[in-house]
């Protein structure tokens, strides 16, 4: 997954930045469902490339429409029973807001349903 490399971009002082939440660096895998350009249903294993409590940059194969909904789904680590922890698959919800041609792939901004956290203001 080399060609989805992320790239740093200067933002003029004039702009205003309007991100709610800060963005972090995070390569996660997950499995992202969803419906592709031809109203197929996939499951495809990618990774995060930033993830902040609004949405995620995602790295996939498939184009897939602006305005598209898409689960992604972070698989549980497995964990000691001693822990007495169950893993759990977390599943998150959300809309795609820009899609990039990248390498031999695309780069999906997917905005989540709900924040993972709470409003910052």
């Amino acid at each position: 997954m080399s060609n989805f490399g992320s790239r740093t971009q200067e933002v003029p002082a004039t702009q205003v930045e309007r991100r709610r939440w800060e963005r972090l660096p995070l390569w996660i895998p997950v499995f992202v469902r969803g419906t592709d350009e031809q109203g197929r249903q996939f499951l495809d294993f990618t990774s995060t490339l930033n993830v902040s409590a609004g949405g995620t940059l995602l790295a996939v194969r498939r184009n897939v429409r602006p305005s598209t909904k898409l689960s992604v789904e972070v698989p549980a680590a497995p964990v000691p029973e001693s822990l007495g922890l169950r893993p759990s698959v977390k599943t998150l919800k959300g809309d795609v807001l820009r899609v990039e041609p990248r390498g031999s792939g695309f780069v999906v901004a997917l905005g989540f349903a709900s924040p993972l956290a709470g409003d910052q203001s």
